[in-house]
């Protein structure tokens, strides 16, 4: 099965205040997580990732895709197109707070490769990682990478997800924590 990037421009990262169904995602690197209260399953799917963080009764669900993959829209908190910088913050139910941001940066070719090849090198030691076929227009396919810290009372997210074709890069950085 061929795994190639969607365009840069379709992106979209969205959060949701309830679990989705696994189904509507192929994973193609994941792993769980049990730290104090709270756990969580982090993938990598073609188009970005998918984050389901569950704690007492309360599940959150970060989603970075395609806009033209089907989603639900109940129980969306958050939704926008991947372009250029954005934060933004939700406070939920109970206290817990979620933090996100995230940048689209386009780059010479040159900076990108090195870019590229430097994560590819560095970070296959550590967190999730995942390359990606060649679109056949590049010779090297996109790369995804997923660092995830844990706390007691905190999740951070860090995905920094390549697009070869477009030489561009989406950064993303998310932060649960417990009151």
């Amino acid at each position: 099965m061929l795994t190639v990037r969607p365009k840069v421009a379709e992106l979209v990262l969205q959060l949701y205040g309830r679990p989705l169904h696994p189904e509507l995602f192929e994973a193609y690197s994941s792993r769980d997580i049990k730290r104090g209260d709270y756990e969580a399953r982090v993938q990598i799917t073609g188009a970005g990732h998918v984050v389901t963080w569950r704690y007492a009764g309360l599940t959150l669900t970060e989603v970075a895709t395609s806009a033209h993959h089907p989603l639900p829209k109940r129980r969306r908190l958050l939704s926008y197109r991947l372009k250029g910088q954005r934060s933004d913050y939700v406070e939920c139910r109970g206290g817990v707070t979620y933090q996100v941001n995230f940048q689209l940066e386009t780059l010479e070719p040159e900076i990108f490769w090195t870019f590229q090849e430097e994560l590819s090198h560095d970070c296959q030691r550590e967190g999730l990682f995942y390359k990606f076929d060649s679109s056949g227009r590049m010779a090297l396919g996109a790369v995804s990478y997923i660092h995830v810290e844990t706390r007691s009372r905190s999740m951070l997210v860090q995905a920094f997800h390549t697009f070869p074709d477009d030489y561009a890069i989406v950064k993303s950085q998310s932060l649960i924590e417990l009151p």
